[in-house]
């Protein structure tokens, strides 16, 4: 087992949006798991890969106007992540009363429509999230019936799983991260997916490889998506629709901004504790 460096951030004074700008902003940077600690938060990286100069430049990519931010570290012997996401995180969730999402290691949940086995280890995407729900119900709205679909950022693979099962005829899912990457591999087995769904390893430039889907799904995070869109809009058919989500309600003029170039026009949002997630369509 790896040992990991935990890395305690404490915020003055102590904002949650704020908060939650850094945990993404580290997670860009290979921090792994995240876990609240009352004024901040505990982010964890692989030992060998902690760079204390990486955290301030990350602390500052962030722009916390207004806090200030401080940390401190400790090593982490050899965890089984597993066993820690058993014990204190991952519990068997139900969303929009048609899909469950469960872990190998539970046994009491109900039977609905969408089953969906995931097991974490390090890759983000087990519903809890809002922003990963939120893309969940929007799924089970929409007729993905013999449509393609594109997963960016899929993470454990859960987007693109459920896109399998409600009926979808071709699925990829693109994943930078190596850990994740082999992660989703994992619960593409456990759900029967693997024949289903295309995994690469990779970013976005990996969409010029594959043809143009009906649907593109990028649960990532504001400044990537809007980095990435053009890449977005140009593997997405006339009359796609793009699912959009890692960000806030008061990130959308932003993403928006950067969509309109790209012919993408707004049809809908939905939000959740000010998570949002964004439907546009392709002009």
């Amino acid at each position: 087992m790896n040992n990991y460096m935990k890395v305690a951030f404490s915020l003055t004074p102590y904002d949650e949006m704020k908060c939650d700008i850094l945990v993404s902003v580290l997670a860009d940077y290979g921090y792994e798991c995240f876990e609240p600690a009352g004024d901040g938060t505990n982010a964890y990286i692989v030992a060998g890969d902690y760079d204390a100069a990486a955290v301030e430049k990350a602390v500052e990519e962030a722009a916390l106007d207004g806090v200030r931010v401080t940390w401190h570290t400790e090593e982490i012997k050899g965890v089984n992540w597993n066993e820690e996401w058993e014990k204190n995180y991952f519990k068997p969730m139900t969303i929009a009363g048609r899909c469950v999402i469960h872990s190998t290691f539970h046994t009491d949940y109900p039977k609905l429509e969408y089953e969906i086995v995931i097991d974490p280890k390090m890759a983000f995407g087990t519903g809890h999230h809002e922003t990963t729900s939120l893309m969940v119900e929007q799924i089970l709205r929409e007729d993905l019936t013999g449509k393609s679909v594109i997963d960016m950022g899929t993470g454990t693979g859960i987007l693109a799983i459920l896109a399998s099962m409600c009926g979808a005829d071709k699925v990829t899912g693109i994943e930078i991260d190596e850990d994740a990457y082999l992660n989703a591999v994992d619960n593409l087995r456990l759900n029967g997916a693997e024949n289903k769904v295309g995994l690469i390893h990779g970013d976005a430039s990996a969409l010029a490889g594959i043809g143009r889907a009906d649907v593109l799904l990028a649960n990532i995070n504001r400044n990537i998506i809007t980095a990435d869109i053009a890449r977005y809009r140009a593997a997405l058919k006339d009359g796609g629709i793009m699912l959009l989500s890692g960000f806030y309600v008061e990130d959308i003029p932003v993403v928006m901004e950067a969509a309109r170039p790209q012919d993408l026009q707004q049809v809908l949002h939905n939000e959740k504790n000010r998570w949002v997630m964004l439907k546009l369509t392709a002009e």
